[in-house]
């Protein structure tokens, strides 16, 4: 594994669990800032075609715009590809990479964290169980205020929609049928109100901030149908081990996991089409 990237996240998640093993070993890493990749325990390259040389598939942990120019890249080079949410930072260069990733024919998956924890996969079967109808989900935080490691440039501009938005949208797409619709209300910078309709009449609400000073609940969802209710419980589930073990298989083969890049520009359209409606409030 090579990875793109250095900041907070990548010195915190990725390099980690990559270097963790058994199913994969970090060969190397590129960054923009190459003191903060010294810092990650692996080989420092100058050039991203370097890392290209020195691995087999290539993590992410940048901004979504350089993720979306860089993993283009790493596509036409023939590597697969370990994706961060957002896909892009825009539907367009969303779809320029998905594409590039299917010219090219190479793996990829999404980090979706939340997709990889055990509890959330015995959410979702309980889902499955109860006919679902309805839902709601909240994701709530102070990341955005002062000096926090992750209020990032792209994070200042774009706010909770396009940072925890896809989590959200996914797992409530997962839980209650693919989304067919979406109404959004509110201010990216402040507080964000989704309304989405899923295929086979289900309807959910989110709401997202990251603006909250002060103590804030956990992340929250619930789903409710002809069968009772589900809900998700926070817990300590090491998610990571198991993107690293599940993308290290996607990779041997040759692809097929179910979140993929595709999976991604879903989601992306999704976000697309909420930012839209906020810009013409």
């Amino acid at each position: 594994m090579g990875l793109v990237g250095a900041g907070p996240w990548a010195e915190l998640a990725h390099a980690p669990m990559l270097a963790a093993g058994p199913h994969t070993r970090l060969a190397g890493v590129w960054a923009r800032r190459p003191e903060a990749a010294a810092r990650l325990g692996a080989p420092v390259f100058e050039r991203v075609e370097e890392l290209f040389d020195a691995c087999e598939a290539v993590a992410f942990c940048v901004p979504p715009a350089v993720q979306a120019e860089i993993g283009v890249r790493a596509a036409r080079a023939g590597k697969a590809l370990l994706l961060e949410k957002p896909l892009a930072d825009s539907l367009a260069n969303a779809e320029r990479l998905v594409a590039a990733i299917a010219e090219a024919g190479v793996a990829s998956q999404m980090v979706l964290t939340l997709r990889y924890a055990a509890g959330t996969r015995e959410f979702l079967a309980r889902c499955a169980e109860i006919e679902p109808f309805g839902g709601h989900a909240a994701n709530i935080s102070g990341v955005l205020l002062g000096d926090h490691p992750f209020a990032t440039p792209w994070r200042l501009e774009r706010g909770a929609l396009l940072d925890v938005g896809p989590h959200v949208v996914d797992l409530l797409d997962a839980a209650l049928g693919p989304v067919t619709g979406v109404r959004a209300h509110g201010h990216p910078l402040g507080w964000t109100g989704l309304l989405l309709d899923h295929e086979g009449g289900a309807v959910s609400e989110a709401s997202l901030c990251m603006t909250v000073p002060g103590d804030t609940p956990p992340s929250s969802f619930a789903v409710h149908g002809r069968g009772g209710s589900a809900v998700l419980r926070p817990s300590g589930d090491d998610a990571l081990a198991t993107v690293a073990e599940e993308f290290a298989r996607t990779v041997r083969q040759g692809g097929g996991h179910p979140l993929d890049a595709a999976r991604g520009l879903r989601l992306q359209r999704i976000i697309a089409n909420a930012e839209e409606q906020l810009r013409s409030r």
